[in-house]
């Protein structure tokens, strides 16, 4: 094992759900943060996926980090965070509609039924999908992240001499760079069964 990869390892360790959570659970307030931070974009997502605008949103995020602290001591199963993480937000999701719903009704006198609340079709997956992308670019290095996010996650993605200039690497590296990169982010996603 390299000490790159021993590094890697050891890092992913420290972030894994268990870790975190028994770290939280003993009042570290570093760990608290390392989950909400690890956590945060599955959870805002299911939101703006169900059509909230972003103060909702936040307010639902608010909501489901507060449940997640109370339930947290009762969590049988670590690795089944993320799914209990998607469940909850999407009955918070759930109930918000319902309730703006209802209220829609009160106010403009309106006899008819509220339309029922439907979910975005293969939204779970989705979900589950992008949860196990944000995982597998934690365990990347640091300039593989940065490198990745800026290509990819960025709106517009930047270009390859902003990349170049940002990452202090040479204009006609940047190419050769993403391409190692995204390998390493494949081969984390295959061996987690991705």
């Amino acid at each position: 094992m390299t000490p790159a990869t021993g590094k890697a390892k050891a890092q992913s360790e420290r972030q894994s759900d268990a870790h975190l959570i028994e770290g939280c659970l003993k009042g570290k307030e570093s760990a608290w943060s390392a989950l909400i931070d690890k956590y945060k974009n599955l959870i805002f997502s299911i939101p703006l996926h169900y059509g909230f605008p972003e103060d909702d949103s936040a307010d639902i995020f608010q909501a489901v980090c507060m449940d997640l602290l109370a339930e947290l001591p009762r969590l049988r199963e670590p690795s089944a965070l993320g799914g209990w993480l998607i469940q909850v937000t999407r009955n918070k999701c759930f109930h918000r509609k319902q309730s703006l719903s209802r209220s829609k009704v009160q106010e403009i006198g309106d006899l008819d039924p509220p339309a029922p609340v439907t979910e975005p079709e293969g939204l779970v997956s989705q979900l589950e999908q992008e949860q196990r992308l944000r995982d597998a670019l934690t365990d990347l290095h640091p300039q593989c992240q940065q490198l990745l996010r800026m290509l990819f996650f960025e709106t517009p993605p930047r270009a390859y001499d902003d990349v170049a200039k940002e990452l202090k690497l040479a204009r006609g590296s940047v190419g050769f760079v993403r391409k190692n990169c995204l390998e390493k982010l494949r081969e984390y996603l295959e061996r987690s069964g991705y």
